[in-house]
């Protein structure tokens, strides 16, 4: 007796977290997958339909941070995202905004001619002033609700791993069987099929769309900080431009460690932040390019840190790996297919356990 209530309470919190969350999994998956590929579609849309003439030389990196600090003059900072981009690809940025507003996320792009120095796109990303993917991208981590919408989304990852724990447990008897090919569609009518691909699609994802929602869940953690809440509501100071040579610091990069590779290189423009890059080893596979990073100060130029994989804590080499495991940028195009078929199922488990329970709704009545 004991035991059929307890399936009785699963199988009602598997649904009903099912139920609530539905449609938000359609935009998360549907948004999840189109951004398996953002980096190449952004490069498709919005650079190289600007291809620069290349001159000799770009500006120095200096001479660009001042371009961009005059026309921000109050920001949180900014980084170059494409550092590895090919030449004739304009130097693409992120801007680091706040006006103050809970709900709103602050972040911009901007992109400039680092030959001429000119600025040939900015905006926030919210307001599709940068291109539709950076306003998918905000829409995915936060539904374009700012703090309170990247906490709304860590829960809705936290509800998701419910719905697949209970999940596994209702379908238990059926795992072995789906996955030695024992069930076989029968196809008789909307209502069998709705449940026979439910169950199906539900336990070929299981562990992949745990470790999605999971990492998910946990990049979105800041949101619950009562820190992340206040600071967004205190406007930004005006800059404090930094004193150090960036040119420098990133040559004295290459001689620290020639196999150092950056792929985002962040710029200060508030006290005590640091010239920051990251990015991966010649050779290293994506999955570990967020273990390595080299910090500077950017008042003094001095070294702070240097951190590459190896040399992480088991916890911190843990915490590297939540990114790529997310976002699947660790493989070729196969794995980022598979990628984009995985986000899908989340949006098809929501629909198929929506006709499943109307179908049981229908049959009381």
């Amino acid at each position: 007796m004991r035991k059929n209530k307890l399936l009785r309470l699963t199988y009602s919190l598997h649904k009903w977290t099912g139920l609530i969350t539905g449609f938000f999994l359609l935009i998360y998956g549907l948004s999840g997958s189109l951004l398996v590929y953002k980096d190449a579609l952004e490069e498709y849309f919005y650079q190289k339909p600007i291809e620069v003439e290349a001159g000799s030389k770009p500006l120095p990196l200096d001479s660009l941070y001042h371009i961009i600090t005059q026309k921000y003059p109050a920001i949180d900072g900014l980084a170059w995202v494409n550092p590895d981009a090919v030449k004739k690809l304009p130097y693409h940025f992120r801007l680091y905004l706040n006006d103050a507003r809970l709900i709103s996320y602050d972040l911009g792009a901007l992109t400039i001619n680092q030959f001429t120095g000119e600025i040939l796109s900015h905006g926030r990303g919210d307001d599709l002033e940068v291109g539709w993917i950076e306003w998918i991208y905000q829409l995915h981590f936060s539904l374009h609700l700012g703090i309170p919408g990247a906490a709304l989304t860590a829960i809705f990852g936290l509800t998701m791993l419910i719905s697949i724990i209970t999940g596994f447990l209702v379908y238990r008897k059926y795992i072995v069987k789906v996955l030695s090919f024992k069930i076989k569609l029968k196809g008789k009518n909307w209502r069998i099929m709705s449940s026979e691909w439910h169950r199906i699609i539900g336990v070929w994802s299981l562990v992949f769309n745990a470790i999605i929602f999971f990492t998910g869940f946990w990049m979105n953690l800041f949101a619950f900080e009562k820190e992340s809440w206040e600071r967004e509501t205190i406007p930004t100071t005006t800059n404090t431009l930094a004193k150090a040579s960036f040119d420098k610091m990133l040559k004295e990069t290459y001689q620290i460690n020639p196999n150092f590779e950056p792929q985002y290189i962040y710029f200060p423009t508030q006290e005590n932040k640091k010239f920051n890059l990251r990015g991966k080893l010649k050779g290293q596979n994506e999955m570990f390019a967020g273990g390595n990073a080299i910090r500077f100060d950017a008042q003094t130029g001095k070294l702070v840190s240097i951190s590459t994989f190896e040399t992480l804590r088991f916890s911190e080499k843990l915490e590297a790996f939540v990114f790529p495991l997310h976002v699947g940028n660790f493989g070729g195009h196969f794995l980022k297919i598979f990628y984009i078929i995985i986000g899908l199922t989340p949006g098809f488990l929501a629909i198929t356990g929506f006709l499943l329970w109307w179908r049981r709704k229908s049959k009381r009545k």
